[in-house]
């Protein structure tokens, strides 16, 4: 089913950016995320930050716009890792819920259906942890000719985010300087693969691409073709059970690339558990965390005390979503905040589009581009390191060239020497 087909199944009442009209004075946000199924690793912070963010002043105290104060509550839905499900949520939120924004998380599963929905039904909406390419190009009617949208924007990183992390650490680790990619038939896996190669030429390298894949149970053909070509560097953007298999596979087939630099996986503490010491030095994006010198629009706090904070309440280690999904809801608030009524659709879409503040996530620019309603973060390169205190693993910044106001935290070193 195609992402125009799962916005009309999610399809509420209402032409698109009709005001509703209620005596109703309450601001409703809906977030959905996936906090079940496949890509539950993202949401397992989403549950601290939605109830984080409800004690802020602002949230706790209500929205005022155009002059009148708003309560404001948060309806909170699970994609359960699957698009059809993500639909449907986005649908309940509009017309059972009578959300007046949507905000969404966590891959293009989840958020492009959402988006969709929200688009189609005129309901301004807000998405992030999902490569703008895979959130952007993926729900156009025409691809080669995109259009921009009206009610859905993003913020995060693209592929030119990625390789700005990724190269510099490699230039950095002695190599042939052939580069190995695992990527998926999917819209994560396709939006790399379609822009990977022209950065890895740019830079030098060479490009080996080990073939689109729907069934990842056995990837001894990949890495046969990896080893013949003796790649030394190693990308992907899989989903989290596929490189865990593949990169166990590989381990016992003798691919053991200098340096690993991988995407979608090994973004947070658990994901690193199933892998115990086949993690050591396998490098990845991050685009927040405590070591980041942000603060919160909505009550001054940091990135670090947020961090902190979550470890003390869950008992678990930090995860990079916490500041991502934390700044959905300071978006929402500049938004409402900063027209005359929250009814109008139109006008928040709008202001969506042009906002510009600094926040937990750091400065969000939605006006520049790189498409119309679009925000790129700047991220650091990190390493998965031996944890000296009651975490096995920790990430570490290695690299801050996109970043140079983040500290490095440990020396680069090869994933495989």
């Amino acid at each position: 089913m195609g992402l125009g087909a799962l916005a009309a199944a999610g399809a509420a009442c209402g032409a698109p950016g009709e005001e509703i009209r209620t005596d109703s004075g309450k601001i409703v946000i809906g977030f959905v995320s996936p906090r079940s199924g496949a890509l539950a690793g993202f949401a397992s912070g989403d549950d601290f930050v939605v109830d984080r963010v409800r004690q802020t002043p602002p949230y706790a105290n209500g929205f005022t716009v155009g002059g009148r104060r708003y309560d404001v509550e948060i309806v909170v839905k699970d994609s359960v890792s699957d698009p059809r499900l993500a639909a449907r949520a986005a649908g309940e939120l509009i017309a059972h819920h009578r959300a007046d924004m949507v905000l969404t998380s966590s891959a293009p599963e989840t958020t492009n259906p959402v988006a969709s929905v929200c688009e189609a039904q005129g309901i301004p909406c807000v998405a992030t942890v999902v490569p703008w390419e895979a959130w952007y190009f993926s729900r156009q009617a025409d691809a080669a000719h995109p259009r921009p949208f009206t009610y859905t924007t993003m913020f995060f990183l693209g592929v030119d985010q990625f390789g700005g992390c990724f190269v510099p650490m490699w230039n950095r680790v002695p190599t042939n300087k052939v580069v190995a990619g695992m990527f998926p038939d999917d819209a994560d896996g396709n939006a790399f693969r379609r822009a990977w190669p022209a950065i890895i030429e740019k830079a030098g390298y060479t490009w080996v691409d080990g073939g689109a894949y729907n069934d990842g149970r056995d990837f001894a053909r990949m890495i046969a073709k990896f080893r013949r070509e003796r790649c030394e560097i190693f990308i992907n953007a899989p989903l989290t059970p596929d490189f865990n298999r593949m990169w166990r596979q590989a381990a016992s087939e003798g691919f053991r690339p200098r340096l690993a630099t991988v995407a979608k996986v090994l973004l947070f503490p658990s994901d690193t558990l199933p892998l115990g010491g086949l993690v050591d030095n396998i490098a990845t994006d991050s685009w927040w965390g405590p070591y980041m010198p942000n603060t919160s629009s909505l009550d001054g706090e940091s990135a670090k005390s947020l961090a902190e904070a979550y470890q003390s309440a869950s008992g678990r280690q930090w995860l990079q979503t916490l500041g991502s999904v934390y700044s959905l809801f300071e978006i929402a608030h500049q938004a409402f905040t900063k027209v005359d009524s929250p009814r109008d659709r139109q006008a928040v879409a709008a202001r969506l589009r042009t906002l510009n503040y600094s926040g937990m996530s750091g400065v969000l620019d939605f006006s520049r581009g790189p498409v119309p309603g679009v925000a790129v973060q700047q991220p650091v390169g990190v390493q998965w390191k031996r944890g000296v205190g009651r975490f096995p693993y920790e990430m570490m910044v290695v690299d801050n060239s996109l970043n140079p106001a983040v500290p490095l935290g440990a020396d680069l070193a090869p994933t495989n020497p």
